[in-house]
C-alpha cells in the first residue's frame, strides 16, 4: 500500500497451487488481525499511561512541561536501542512510504519496539507502518512449517498485511483500495494477486467486530464520534474543498521535500545516533512551545486521530495556526530524524486542520470538513486517490454521505497539484 511499493506479485502457480494460497490467506487472516489489534492495544495502554496515569501518580492534572520536552528523547533512545541491536532497523523508513515487501519474523520485536516507543512516546507519525509490517511477518511465521514457493509466501504476506491494516481503516474496504492503487500497472492480473489479502482481510475483521456472541476486540483506529448531519451538497463547499485540496498539498508536499533534505544533512553531521535524538529532543521542544503560544502540547505530539474532535471544534484562527504550524515542523522532522512509524496520518491531520479555517471563518458544517481535509491530506502525502476518497467516506458514514462529493474533489485537487508540484522539483532536479 505504498505510493512507490513494489509491484505486487503475479501468480503463475497452477489453479490448485493458487487455490492452495488462497485458503491460506483464509489462515492467516486471523493471526495477523489478532496481532494487529494486540499492538493498537498495547499503543493505547502505554500512552495512557505516560500521559494520563504517570502525571497523575505526581499530582498533575496534564503532562508537565518536562514530560512534553523529555518523553519523544526517551522514546528517540529506544528506537535507536531497537535499530542498533535487534534485526530489521526497526522497520521501513517513513519517508519512503509503506513498505508491503515480506518482513522475516525475526524483525518483529525490533519493528515492535521502535513502533510503540516512536508512537507512545509523542514522535508525529502513524501506526499504518508497524501494522502493516507486523501483519506481514506473522503470516510468514504462520506458514513457516509449510513447503512454499517465494511467489506463495509474497502474496501470503502481503495478506497478513491486507488482514492486519483492516483495523485501522474500519474494514478490509480501504485497505483492498490501497494495495488495488498499488497494483495498478497490474490491470486485471492484480484481482488474482490481491485474493488472498481480501479473504485474509475479510476473515481477520472478525477479530475487530466479533462473530456469534463474542464482541470482538476494541483496537482503536481512525474513528471520529458524534459528527453532525451534513444534508445536501452546496456549490460553495465544493469550490471550497478545492481551495483545501490545493492549499493542503502546498503544505504538505514541501514538509516532505524539507524532511528529504533534513535527512541527508542530518545523517551527514551527526551521525544516525545523534540525529535521532536530537530530533526527539527537536519534537518535545515544539509541542512546549506551542504550548506557550496557545495550542494543546498533546495535539502537536502523536498521530492526530486523537485529537480531531478537538481541532474540528476549535473556534480560533490563531490557535489553529499555531497547531498546525508546530505539528507540520514536527512531522518533518520525525519524518528526517529516524523514527518509525507511517507519514500518513499526521497528513491527515494536517488537512483536516487546513479544512478547519472554512469552519471557523464561515461556518461551513465540520462533517464537511473532515471529509475534504481528510482525503487531501491523504491524496497529497501519498498519491493514492481512490483510497483518499473511500477514507473520507468511511470516516463521515451515514451522518455526512451528502459531504462525499466535496472530498472526491478536495481528493482530485491534492492529486493533481501533488503530481504538479513533483514533476516540476524533479525536472528542475
Amino acid at each position: 500500500m505504498e505510493q512507490r511499493a513494489a509491484p505486487t506479485p503475479t501468480p503463475t502457480a497452477t489453479p490448485r497451487e493458487y487455490l492452495y494460497a488462497v485458503l491460506l490467506g483464509a489462515v492467516v487472516g486471523i493471526p495477523a488481525a489478532l496481532v494487529a489489534a494486540l499492538f493498537l492495544g498495547a499503543l493505547h495502554y502505554l500512552h495512557h499511561w505516560l500521559w494520563i496515569d504517570l502525571p497523575d501518580a505526581l499530582g498533575e492534572s496534564s503532562a508537565p512541561w518536562y514530560f512534553v520536552v523529555g518523553l519523544p528523547v526517551a522514546g528517540a533512545a529506544l528506537v535507536l536501542i531497537a535499530r542498533l541491536w535487534l534485526p530489521g532497523d526497526g522497520g521501513h523508513e517513513p519517508l519512503e512510504g509503506i513498505s508491503v515487501a515480506p518482513t522475516p519474523f525475526s524483525h518483529a520485536p525490533g519493528i515492535a519496539l521502535a513502533g510503540l516507543a516512536t508512537l507512545t512516546f509523542g514522535a508525529v507519525l502513524g501506526p499504518e507502518a508497524p501494522v502493516v509490517a507486523l501483519g506481514g511477518a506473522v503470516a510468514l511465521l504462520t506458514t513457516s512449517f509449510m513447503r512454499l514457493g517465494e511467489q506463495q509466501r509474497t502474496l501470503l504476506s502481503l495478506a497478513g498485511s491486507f488482514a492486519a491494516i483492516s483495523a485501522l481503516f474500519g474494514g478490509p474496504l480501504v485497505g483492498g483500495v490501497l494495495l488495488m492503487e498499488s497494483a495498478i500497472g497490474l490491470g486485471a492480473q492484480a484481482i488474482p494477486a490481491l485474493l488472498p489479502g481480501f479473504v485474509a482481510a475479510a476473515l481477520g475483521y472478525l477479530i475487530y467486530i466479533g462473530f456469534g456472541d463474542w464482541g470482538g476486540l476494541d483496537a482503536p483506529g481512525l474513528v471520529v464520534p458524534a459528527l453532525p448531519a451534513y444534508d445536501g451538497t452546496h456549490i460553495v463547499d465544493l469550490l471550497l474543498a478545492v481551495g483545501v485540496g490545493v492549499v493542503t498539498t502546498l503544505a504538505i508536499v514541501p514538509l516532505k521535500q524539507s524532511a528529504a533534505r533534513l535527512e541527508a544533512l542530518g545523517k551527514a553531521r551527526l551521525g544516525m545516533p545523534a540525529f535521532l535524538l536530537a530530533g526527539g529532543l527537536a519534537v518535545g521542544l515544539l509541542a512546549f512551545a506551542a504550548d506557550l503560544l496557545g495550542a494543546d502540547a498533546e495535539d502537536v505530539l502523536f498521530s492526530g486521530q486523537e485529537s480531531i474532535p478537538a481541532l474540528l471544534a476549535e473556534t480560533s484562527t490563531y490557535a489553529v495556526v499555531v497547531l498546525l504550524v508546530a505539528k507540520g515542523i514536527a512531522y518533518a522532522v520525525s519524518l528526517a530524524c529516524g523514527f518509525r512509524g507511517g507519514p500518513i496520518f499526521p497528513a491527515i491531520f494536517l488537512g483536516i486542520g487546513i479544512a478547519t479555517f472554512p469552519v471557523i471563518w464561515f461556518d461551513m458544517s465540520p462533517t464537511v470538513a473532515l471529509a475534504m481535509g481528510a482525503a487531501a491530506g491523504m491524496a497529497a502525502q501519498s498519491r493514492l486517490l481512490l483510497s483518499s476518497m473511500l477514507l473520507a467516506a468511511i470516516l463521515v458514514g451515514s451522518q455526512g454521505s451528502d459531504a462525499v462529493p466535496a472530498a472526491v474533489l478536495a481528493a482530485a485537487a491534492a492529486w493533481v497539484s501533488a503530481t504538479a508540484l513533483e514533476r516540476r522539483t524533479s525536472t528542475a532536479a
